[in-house]
């Protein structure tokens, strides 16, 4: 998991202009201002993960994180809706990964794998 937030992190500012088009026009500010913010906090989260004392805040910060950037799959699935069929399904494909994502960034909040220190979260 906090791997795949550094992936996406670096991602955001080695090809912004991907995710500039996901930003949903109806959010103050440019669109770059947006993708290089959601890519410091997938860089946060991810930093949080990897450290066993704070992995479980990192993972709670993980699925707030992915939680508040759906808006950005559903202006994607918008978007490409005139783009050729097996684009308009990547699209659409994204939406349960988010969901999926979303619920292993929960599982890791729940779970330190044994490290002490960690936030403790009720059940």
């Amino acid at each position: 998991m906090a791997a795949v937030n550094a992936a996406a992190g670096v991602m955001h500012f080695a090809k912004p202009e991907v995710f500039d088009g996901l930003i949903p026009g109806w959010l103050p500010g440019k669109p770059r201002t947006w993708t290089h913010a959601s890519g410091v906090a997938e860089l946060a989260t991810s930093a949080l993960m990897f450290n066993p004392g704070t992995r479980r805040l990192g993972g709670l910060m993980a699925a707030g994180l992915y939680a508040a950037v759906w808006p950005g799959n559903m202006q994607m699935v918008a978007n490409w809706r005139n783009k050729p069929w097996p684009m308009q399904a990547i699209a659409w494909a994204r939406l349960p990964l988010q969901v999926w994502l979303l619920k292993q960034a929960w599982s890791v909040a729940q779970d330190d794998g044994g490290a002490r220190g960690g936030l403790r979260l009720r059940r």
